[in-house]
């Protein structure tokens, strides 16, 4: 009698992504906030999901990812990784959790490996981060850093423009990212920078790139769940393509739904007890 297993499903760890980046398979990112859509994308094959502090907007309706704390990052996180079998999870340490101290930075990574179960954490920043970045990763926990366009820095920036166009500021992020490398990290997001600064980066570097706005030449891209499904309607940066309109689904679906209660059609005698 033949016995059937179950295929294992294999986990993505941080050294699957460093071998996919060396033998050039490109890396699918996308953010998770909670159980049910971090469910659909983990089966339907996504190798990182990053519970990103843009719950701060999509989630909570924030203007900017500034307001969310680490109690509501760990909430998310711990969500999204119930929910998880194969992905690895990823999880935005939130502002102001590691910007005082580099224990301060090593406190709030503790909490979310401990209290969410997630895999590795992210930060904004290069070599003013450098402290904490070392002290999170001698403690165990993977770090992926994050340069270009650093959305806890708006105030500072003064805009969501493309960052590093200028070659100052193209060669300190090309520093920045050799450092966290050196330092550790495992990879590096690269947001909204010119495709060519994002193509030698990502050649220069040994750790995997992930990109969002920055070409198709980093080892990986990364999205925002609601941005790509089409649930945000008003955010329509150049980088961002739609692979569904469910803004227009959901509404018509509603719309059906309330049509057939105010008629009396739902539910009928087939769907009554």
């Amino acid at each position: 009698m033949s016995v059937h297993k179950k295929a294992e499903v294999k986990k993505i760890t941080t050294h699957q992504l460093q071998e996919m980046k060396i033998r050039g398979e490109k890396i699918a990112m996308l953010t998770a906030y909670d159980y049910s859509m971090a469910r659909i994308i983990d089966h339907a094959g996504i190798d990182v999901i990053l519970v990103g502090d843009s719950a701060s907007n999509v989630m909570a309706g924030n203007e900017t990812t500034l307001p969310i704390t680490l109690d509501q990052m760990i909430y998310h996180a711990s969500s999204v990784v119930k929910a998880v079998k194969r992905a690895l999870v990823v999880v935005d340490i939130p502002f102001g959790y590691y910007q005082g101290s580099s224990g301060e930075a090593l406190r709030s990574s503790i909490r979310i490996m401990k209290e969410s179960g997630a895999h590795a954490v992210k930060l904004e920043g290069g070599s003013e981060v450098k402290d904490s970045v070392l002290r999170i990763l001698s403690a165990g926990v993977p770090v992926m850093g994050h340069l270009g366009l650093t959305p806890q820095s708006i105030y500072k920036f003064g805009t969501y423009s493309v960052r590093a166009k200028e070659e100052q500021e193209a060669n300190k992020l090309l520093e920045d990212a050799l450092l966290l490398q050196e330092c550790g990290c495992f990879g590096i997001v690269l947001e909204k920078i010119p495709a060519e600064l994002g193509k030698k980066v990502s050649l220069q570097l040994r750790i995997p790139t992930i990109g969002i706005g920055a070409g198709p030449d980093t080892d990986g891209q990364v999205l925002v769940m609601q941005d790509m499904l089409g649930i945000t309607q008003e955010f329509k940066p150049r980088f961002l393509r739609r692979y569904a309109d469910l803004n227009s689904v959901i509404t018509s679906a509603v719309n059906s739904y309330v049509s057939d209660v105010k008629a009396k059609s739902f539910p009928s005698t087939e769907e009554k007890y």
